[in-house]
């Protein structure tokens, strides 16, 4: 079979020699000719091309070569104009949304997070997100005509083509909210929506515990808990968007127990919502533990109807608390259980465990491994997470960035 012609000829050339140099003059900014010739192995004359189509669409400059200190003819020095344009990374979770404006080489210029009030739901939940990047914006004095792309996240299933989220058991009122036509009232530029977890995944592997790793889950693990899987370098979504729901698999149950409830449907009577394995490993159920073990009896009894109870328990651990020390390696062998499944299938080279309960530590850490070292086969790296709660948002801007450069790898006249 012959290739097509759009495939092959010297545009297509020209296009691969473009996207080189601008990847280098961004990497390596400022730069000299002879710089990028070395990161991209091309010649002379492909690089100046190339610099000249960067130069016309206005993502270069030359560098004052005035200010540069050399012997003889001045060497000609070009910089990425990452100032030109910004892209926007949003996380909406079931508390919160966080807006991340970034310039084209990636760098957080302004950040704003807003709490989400009990019951927001629909169009009052749809106003936090508008509200937020307008305010994030606001903070970097840009508007929406500066914006490039903007990503957003969201728990639940998303459709990859139009961007709709079919389901988010997690953020009732979430599920088929215009939220793209809503954000393009923003932005001239596009806007995509994405699973938050596929997103943190894209955030890890780009500046967090997982840079340039090409086999990888990220678990996010809080009151809800999901996974994201990168295979080969790209993000695994499943053909229905629902890969890495693992906090909806049902590990646990006897083989002569009922049948479980329905997943979802809306949060009507006789249909669950939850997941069977977040039901067992999730916040509520390590404060339930601590609560049955009376671990924090003698402390204050509230504690535990306080939102830090989850820490409070693992800071007892940490301090060597043996009650506390029982809870944390009773969930442990829970959590190892069910990840165990998902390894044992996707063999990743490493596994990146996000989300509040990150926050725990080595203690943590350390219990998962002991408990997971006898159910799988092989050895993957277990780490912690070194975003944090902005590994989602700083994922959102990674893809838009992406999606930034393969327009400009589309139409290098743009």
């Amino acid at each position: 079979m012959q290739p097509h012609e759009s495939a092959r000829g010297p545009h297509v050339l020209r296009q691969i020699n473009f996207g080189a140099v601008l990847r280098a003059v961004r990497e390596h900014s400022p730069a000299r000719v002879a710089d990028l010739m070395q990161a991209t192995g091309l010649s002379r004359p492909a690089v100046t091309r190339a610099v000249a189509e960067l130069r016309d669409a206005g993502l270069v400059a030359d560098v004052d070569e005035t200010a540069q200190v050399s012997m003889g003819r001045p060497a000609q020095w070009i910089r990425f104009r990452a100032e030109v344009g910004h892209v926007v990374g949003v996380d909406v979770g079931s508390h919160k949304v966080i807006a991340m404006v970034a310039d084209l080489a990636g760098r957080v210029v302004a950040s704003r997070q807003v709490t989400i009030g009990e019951g927001a739901t629909g169009a009052r939940l749809l106003q936090s997100v508008r509200d937020t990047i307008v305010e994030a914006l606001a903070k970097a004095d840009l508007t929406g005509e500066d914006v490039w792309a903007i990503v957003v996240g969201t728990p639940g299933i998303v459709e990859e083509t139009s961007g709709e989220v079919l389901l988010a058991p997690g953020i009732p009122g979430l599920a088929h909210l215009p939220v793209m036509d809503e954000l393009h009232t923003l932005t001239p530029g596009p806007v995509l929506i994405e699973n938050d977890i596929n997103l943190a995944v894209l955030g890890e592997r780009w500046c967090g515990a997982a840079v340039g790793s090409d086999s990888l889950v990220f678990v996010h693990w809080g009151v809800r808990i999901g996974a994201g899987i990168l295979i080969d370098g790209k993000p695994y979504r499943g053909a229905h968007g629902a890969a890495g729901e693992i906090g909806f698999a049902d590990v646990f149950s006897e083989p002569d127990a009922p049948d479980p409830l329905p997943l979802v449907g809306g949060g009507t009577s006789g249909v669950s919502e939850w997941g069977a394995f977040e039901r067992m490993v999730g916040t509520q159920a390590i404060a339930e533990l601590a609560d049955a073990a009376h671990a924090f009896t003698e402390r204050d009894p509230r504690a535990l109807l306080s939102p830090d109870a989850v820490a409070a328990v693992f800071a007892a651990a940490t301090e060597g608390d043996p009650t506390a020390l029982a809870v944390v390696d009773r969930i442990a062998g829970r959590f190892a259980r069910g990840l165990a499944a998902m390894l044992l299938v996707l063999d990743p080279r490493e596994v990146i465990i996000g989300g509040g309960l990150s926050r725990a530590g080595e203690t943590l850490l350390a219990a998962i491994e002991r408990h997971l070292r006898p159910r799988i086969l092989t050895s993957p790296r277990l780490v912690l997470s070194d975003l944090g709660s902005d590994a989602v948002a700083l994922g959102a801007v990674r893809r838009a960035l992406d999606h930034v450069e393969a327009r400009l790898l589309a139409h290098p006249d743009a």
